[in-house]
């Protein structure tokens, strides 16, 4: 059993929906994202999402692209990510997960990232742009380290696709549920509910709802349908802001806090 696996069975048993945070890695430094993380899983995250900055994120609207590139600029690649994630295992057993791209995982290595990832103390993997079907060998190669790997559902994703992704996803679902990049969005689509009811019939995995969430109120609203909140532009938002105030980690935990209270 992983941390993710733990994670889950904790807030099945206080009957609480999760909080999870995004950030990108390196972004505005590499020592910033160490004291982010720390403070993130003080305001109430869950789990983690640690970005691997990538020079073409498709899935990615202009804030993450920008903080991307910033990080690119200041040296973050793979080697320096992993050596971020032991630094974070000193200190905090908080479930940790990479949303990388895939060209930076198969430049590395498809084993040897599997392996380097399990030493470092990675629990799960997102790569949003690998489809199912072409991720069979790294989807083995994580198996056998015992990493989960998370898959993608959208609104376009037809029914027989998605009960394959929903047997495919280990420590839990994640639901887009809506078309187009990441980014802060006003209103959220009205069809969650009935996306999510049918994942569900589909897998006993918790599914957890991203894209467009940054408001007290929108997480509260996806946490009555779903299993857990996913935030990442909003609070990349808030950073950015602050880059340059030495208030900037504190300022990111009092935004999170107003989010994660939503999921008690």
């Amino acid at each position: 059993m992983n941390r993710i696996e733990q994670k889950n069975q904790e807030l099945c048993l206080q009957k609480r929906k999760a909080f999870i945070a995004y950030i990108t890695a390196g972004f505005p430094t590499a020592a910033a994202t160490e004291q982010l993380v720390y403070t993130l899983e003080e305001n109430g995250v869950d789990f983690i999402e640690l970005g691997m900055p990538f020079s073409d994120p498709v899935a990615d609207g202009p804030t993450i692209q920008a903080a991307s590139c910033a990080a690119l600029a200041a040296g973050m690649n793979m080697i320096n990510f992993l050596n971020l994630v032991k630094t974070l295992r000193q200190k905090t057993q908080i479930p940790l997960i990479i949303m990388s791209y895939f060209n930076p995982i198969f430049k590395y290595g498809i084993k040897k990232f599997a392996i380097d990832a399990k030493l470092a103390g990675l629990d799960g993997v997102i790569v949003p742009d690998l489809p199912p079907e072409e991720a069979k060998e790294l989807n083995q190669a994580l198996r056998n380290q015992g990493i989960d790997q998370i898959f993608i559902i959208s609104p376009v994703t037809e029914p027989a696709r998605m009960k394959q992704i929903a047997k495919l996803s280990r420590g839990f679902i994640y639901y887009v549920p809506l078309t187009g990049v990441t980014g802060t969005r006003t209103s959220l689509p009205k069809n969650i509910a009935l996306a999510v009811k049918a994942i569900k019939q589909s897998s006993k995995t918790p599914i957890f709802v991203g894209f467009g969430i940054f408001t007290p109120e929108q997480v509260k609203q996806v946490v009555k349908i779903s299993d857990g909140a996913i935030v990442g532009s909003g609070i990349i938002q808030v950073i950015a802001q602050y880059s340059q105030d030495e208030q900037m980690v504190k300022k990111v935990g009092q935004y999170i806090r107003s989010l994660s209270q939503m999921c008690c």
